[in-house]
């Protein structure tokens, strides 16, 4: 491990004087050490960021602002969470092991790094997100578990995390604090698709830092979310689906999709929205708004079937929400 200095910030204002050149913020540690252990993460100064809000408060009209150091645990377990954001709930316990949980922050979450094999092989694989210009092994390499959506001649890795897809369909809004001041992101406007240029992940500015989570009043009491992969726990996502469904009168009034284990970002499924609204609330509906979605999908030649379980998986999705809403 590269040597690095460490000092922990009492606030956000502290933890900004504290980032310079080379730093970087250190929240639950459960993917930053492990990268530093590995030698892909070597950052000259760790700043502690666990000292930022960790409290999770109500909002005019039923929303809820999460501080960025809350830990999953407590997210997860929160009553206001478990009944307004069920999804919420289950994509946290999906996604790790108590003690992880207990440990991770909702910032680190969001910003944690894929677990694509060759990304962490630093000695005898090419990686673009790794450096820059270097080339991808994975994309003639083993990619059973790579990308289908938004991938690049560049980079086919898909982001690991169970949380963030929940929050694409909650339509969550991230809160930033920089140096320059303060702004507000959608969360699907936070993490970057490949392009040319993987190593770039998100659209933080250098030292901006995550300071709070806020979830909109739930656009219905149904959600859900459910993973699909090898093991019964301690896996990454295949293919991952958190939905929201609002059904008035056998139709779709509206509804919230996100899909996780298929892109380089969590992949909000537009189209599929589209074509659900105001669609009646049926099984052939479903299967078509996972067919609109999926149309433009690209497989690599070890995970073609990732077409067909996403199409299954979201209409599986769609159609127990719509039976509890019944």
């Amino acid at each position: 491990m590269t040597p690095f200095s460490y000092s922990r910030a009492s606030d956000a204002a502290d933890a900004l004087r504290r980032a310079t050149a080379g730093a970087k913020y250190l929240g639950g540690g459960t993917n930053l050490v492990d990268l530093m252990r590995e030698t892909i993460e070597r950052p000259a100064a760790l700043v502690d960021v666990t000292g930022l809000s960790a409290t999770i408060e109500e909002r005019q009209g039923g929303g809820l602002l999460i501080g960025a150091a809350t830990r999953n645990t407590a997210v997860a377990e929160h009553r206001a969470v478990r009944e307004r954001y069920p999804v919420l709930a289950r994509a946290i316990l999906a996604g790790a092991s108590a003690q992880i949980r207990n440990m991770a922050t909702m910032g680190g979450n969001i910003l944690q790094r894929t677990r694509c094999t060759y990304f962490y092989d630093d000695e005898g694989s090419q990686c673009n997100k790794r450096v820059p210009g270097e080339g991808c092994d994975a994309i003639e390499g083993f990619n059973r578990i790579h990308a289908i959506l938004g991938a690049s001649p560049a980079c086919v890795a898909t982001h690991p995390s169970d949380m963030c897809v929940a929050l694409a369909a909650l339509d969550a809004t991230v809160h930033l604090r920089s140096a320059g001041g303060e702004r507000v992101l959608p969360f699907t406007d936070l993490h970057r698709l490949p392009e040319g240029r993987p190593d770039i992940e998100t659209v933080l500015e250098p030292g901006e830092l995550i300071v709070a989570i806020e979830l909109p009043p739930p656009l219905a009491t149904r959600s859900t979310y459910r993973k699909v992969r090898d093991r019964a726990s301690y896996a990454f996502a295949l293919v991952s689906v958190a939905a929201t469904l609002a059904v008035e009168e056998g139709r779709v009034k509206d509804v919230r999709l996100a899909l996780g284990g298929v892109a380089h970002k969590p992949w909000r499924a537009f189209k599929a929205e589209d074509a659900l609204r105001g669609q009646p609330a049926t099984e052939q509906a479903f299967r078509a708004a996972a067919e609109a979605e999926l149309a433009h999908a690209v497989p690599l030649h070890d995970n073609a079937f990732k077409i067909e379980l996403t199409k299954r998986t979201i209409a599986a999705v769609l159609g127990e929400l719509a039976g509890e809403a019944a």
